[in-house]
């Protein structure tokens, strides 16, 4: 059995023994190949982890603090950086080259409840100790036994179902799921349909008034509005006659009173 220690936490990470026979027959040589292929896996993994790690960082950020700013592009372009990183990440566990990590066994070599700050390096704050408590729980490569008992009653179920009949149910799942997908199809087209029928026909304003707006204001064109017949028709203040208010016999008002006796004073400044 080959090991690879950590310098933290110290465990052994190696191959689960096969059920026939030990596995120092297989040489030196081929147990030196395997840990290089085991430790360059490895390390591309923990890469492409990291990589996605901190670029759902950067997408949990701006949700939390840059959201007032976020639109529908920027939101796109972060889910796609996401999506490609898992896509290479799974590329590489399904690789021919990658090892099966699921035949690798991790064994704790030292628990402790105190505070390993190594540790807590490597978390980056999340564990502070490795100890019986959490062991469990990191350490953890099967599900917990509910949910085994659950999987093993599902399989049992379904073991029981003859060929014809299952075959039967899938054929009748897969044509209701191509049913419901025709059908959310149609509906999106009819959408688009409509939405692109409104865009087209539905006008908010009118062209022409538009252009006479526009025009009146940069050249003052159609400001001068033609009189209909019956305004022009009309009399205008200037050709009505107006009657002169009579004037009394005998007396001059008031005011020609006024103007006259003031042109009758001396002036104040005599030559």
């Amino acid at each position: 059995m080959f090991v690879a220690t950590h310098n933290g936490p110290q465990f052994v990470c190696g191959q689960a023994p096969p059920g026939d026979g030990p596995m120092g027959q297989r040489g030196t040589y081929a147990i030196q190949r395997e840990e290089k292929i085991l430790d360059a896996s490895l390390e591309a993994i923990f890469q492409r982890v990291a990589d996605f790690k901190n670029s759902l960082e950067t997408f949990v950020k701006k949700l939390e603090f840059d959201h007032e700013h976020l639109n529908w592009p920027s939101m796109l372009d972060s889910f796609a950086l996401l999506s490609s990183q898992l896509n290479t990440l799974n590329k590489i566990l399904r690789s021919e080259k990658t090892p099966a990590l699921r035949n690798q066994s991790v064994i704790p070599l030292l628990l402790s409840p105190d505070k390993d700050q190594e540790l807590l390096r490597l978390t980056e704050g999340r564990v502070p100790v490795f100890s019986h408590e959490v062991v469990p729980d990191h350490l953890r490569t099967k599900p917990e036994p509910e949910v085994e008992e659950l999987e093993r009653s599902l399989a049992a179920d379904a073991s029981r179902l003859a060929p014809d009949l299952a075959q039967k149910q899938i054929q009748v799942m897969n044509k209701l799921c191509s049913n419901l997908l025709d059908k959310l199809a149609a509906v999106r087209e009819e959408r688009e349909a409509d939405t692109a029928g409104l865009r087209q026909s539905n006008y908010t304003y009118n062209q022409a008034d538009t252009n006479v707006l526009v025009s009146a204001v940069t050249l003052g064109k159609h400001l001068c509005r033609t009189a209909s017949p019956s305004a022009m028709n009309m009399p205008t203040p200037s050709m009505v006659p107006q009657q002169q208010p009579a004037m009394p016999t005998g007396k001059l008002p008031s005011s020609i009173k006024t103007n006259i006796k003031s042109a009758s004073s001396v002036h104040p400044y005599p030559r």
